[in-house]
């Protein structure tokens, strides 16, 4: 199991990481791949505003932090944020695209039951 949980641990590192640099560069760069419906005006308004360049940023950097091993929990919480966001987005206006926001969800459970003696404080009243 704590293997596993070091693989997934590294596999949303490395997933958020790239996500996070992948959109400062799409921003500064050729600009979101075009989207169909209801996806691609969201998308359309997230870039526009520059919204992205926040979401992106805090990305980056929790994905630095799952990588590098620090700040797992508070890593930990801030990606749980995240996973929600990606699901509902993919839920509600393009399920086409929901297969790796599983599988990284998935993923974020399995770090997070190593991790759960320092995440139960969380729950507490």
């Amino acid at each position: 199991m704590k293997i596993a949980a070091i693989v997934c641990r590294i596999l949303i590192g490395l997933a958020f990481t790239i996500a996070g640099i992948f959109g400062w560069v799409l921003t500064f760069g050729s600009g979101p791949p075009p989207m169909p419906g209801l996806a691609g005006a969201f998308q359309n308004v997230i870039f526009q505003s520059h919204y992205v360049l926040f979401v992106d940023t805090v990305q980056l950097l929790t994905g630095l932090a799952l990588l590098f091993n620090r700040f797992v929990p508070l890593a930990l919480v801030i990606s749980a944020a995240f996973f929600f966001n990606i699901l509902a987005f993919h839920i509600t206006m393009m399920p086409i695209g929901i297969f790796p926001g599983l599988i990284l969800t998935v993923c974020w459970f399995v770090v997070a039951f190593s991790e759960r003696d320092r995440l139960a404080p969380l729950l507490s009243r």
